[in-house]
């Protein structure tokens, strides 16, 4: 059983790129299914504003996700010199160690931050509905949520808790010193948005307009947060009172382009707008920044106040880290202890339809047995077939717990052995 992840986040990509290997949600699905019949028996999709990676499953060989996103990215303009330079991969205890990570945000932009776990868990969500995640992934996905609750529970990681929104909220108040009567446009009404329009209103913003696709969506929030909900058509005539705009929807393509900010500079005559873009596929042009009064910072801006934030919980992600080795051996034993069930259950069918021979030849020379000597009979026989099975079964156990040598050449040597039939993998272990 191999494990695969390619990816690529904010430590190794500039969102330029990130956003070109985002996946829409709407395709999402679409994509899954492609990867599953690329290599994969099961498939992994997570996509968000910092990170980008695909984990893969296979039986007995490691799946082409490289092979795959290659494919994948041709669509999207991106080139295998790019690919290499710019991903990472890891392979089995290393991916699971990984997603261990990813899961705890001991991997985030902002370390301890509590949005990435719903995000994984949305992702996995999405794959399972459409059967690309089924059994083995399945486990690994689900314990990750496991060690994430513990790493949050056992360490001190989450206190204080900081997210994106609430970094990009901070920022704007550096850009101004306070928020208290400027304008600040909201646009988008996702959890993103909703965190962002709940820091704004907590940190003194009091003119507050909210704009969203869906027009109910931005009345909502808007009356969460006491703030005034404009139409997605009104967006670009009522934008230019905004000192602030802050912006994360699922847009594939900029919703803010130069065109626009050279309109909303003559309508503000020239007094200074700020857009802090935190989405992925950027919101905001990079050709934004070219107009005078305009200042454009995405999320890769906001790292240097996530900075100041990390300090403080390195202590914390060191025993999170511990918590995680500890996590990945557990999850491993497992995996090698199913490893084996097969073999144990093929021994065991072997030695039963051998007992069960000899006992019909007894019965035979014998005659018919009262049922106490039956019941001695079966009683003597399955005793022999136990203390027969216990030296191999464990000898498997202890070499898929590394206390011997390479567990895959005792197991086939085992079979050899008892010239047990190849294995049904999928049938032993309950698998569909």
């Amino acid at each position: 059983m191999r494990y695969v992840l390619l990816g690529l986040n904010h430590k190794t990509a500039p969102v330029a790129l990130r956003e070109r290997f985002a996946i829409p949600e709407s395709e999402l699905p679409a994509a899954l299914r492609s990867f599953l019949d690329h290599d994969a028996e099961e498939a992994f999709i997570l996509c968000t504003c910092n990170r980008v990676e695909f984990l893969a499953r296979s039986t007995g060989h490691a799946p082409d996700v490289s092979g795959f996103v290659k494919n994948y990215l041709r669509l999207n303009g991106s080139s295998s010199a790019e690919l290499e330079q710019h991903t990472y991969t890891y392979l089995d205890h290393d991916a699971m160690r990984h997603l261990f990570r990813v899961a705890s945000s001991l991997d985030s932009m902002i370390l301890g931050e509590p949005q990435i776990l719903g995000q994984v868990k949305e992702a996995y969500a999405l794959a399972r509905s459409v059967g690309a995640v089924q059994t083995h992934l399945d486990s690994l996905l689900t314990r990750s949520f496991a060690v994430a609750k513990r790493v949050r529970t056992e360490t001190g990681i989450g206190s204080s808790a900081v997210s994106i929104a609430s970094v990009a909220v901070e920022l704007a108040k550096k850009i101004f010193g306070t928020l208290d009567g400027k304008t600040v446009l909201v646009v988008g009404a996702g959890k993103m948005s909703e965190l962002a329009t709940r820091h704004l209103a907590a940190h003194g913003a009091r003119s507050l307009l909210v704009c969203n696709r869906t027009g109910s969506r931005a009345e909502e929030l808007a009356i969460k947060t006491g703030g005034r909900a404009i139409r997605f058509e009104e967006l670009y005539s009522v934008a230019s009172q905004a000192d602030i705009v802050l912006t994360s929807t699922g847009s594939a393509e900029p919703i803010f382009l130069k065109e626009h900010g050279e309109a909303f500079m003559q309508q503000r005559r020239n007094m200074p707008m700020f857009f802090i873009d935190i989405a992925v596929p950027r919101d905001v042009s990079a050709e934004m920044n070219s107009v005078d009064g305009v200042f454009v910072y995405d999320i890769d801006d906001l790292q240097n106040v996530v900075s100041a934030h990390t300090d403080d919980r390195r202590r914390e992600a060191e025993k999170a880290e511990q918590i995680i080795e500890s996590e990945v051996r557990r999850f491993d034993e497992r995996l090698q202890t199913l490893a084996v069930v097969p073999t144990i259950v093929s021994l065991h069918d072997h030695l039963e339809t051998i007992r069960q021979a000899e006992v019909d030849k007894v019965r035979g020379r014998l005659g018919p047995l009262n049922p106490e000597q039956e019941l001695a009979v079966e009683a003597m026989t399955r005793g022999i077939i136990n203390k027969v099975m216990h030296t191999p079964i464990a000898a498997m156990k202890s070499a898929v717990k590394g206390r011997e040598a390479d567990p895959t050449t005792l197991i086939e040597a085992i079979r050899r052995i008892f010239n047990l039939p190849e294995k049904d993998d999928k049938k032993a272990s309950g698998q569909d």
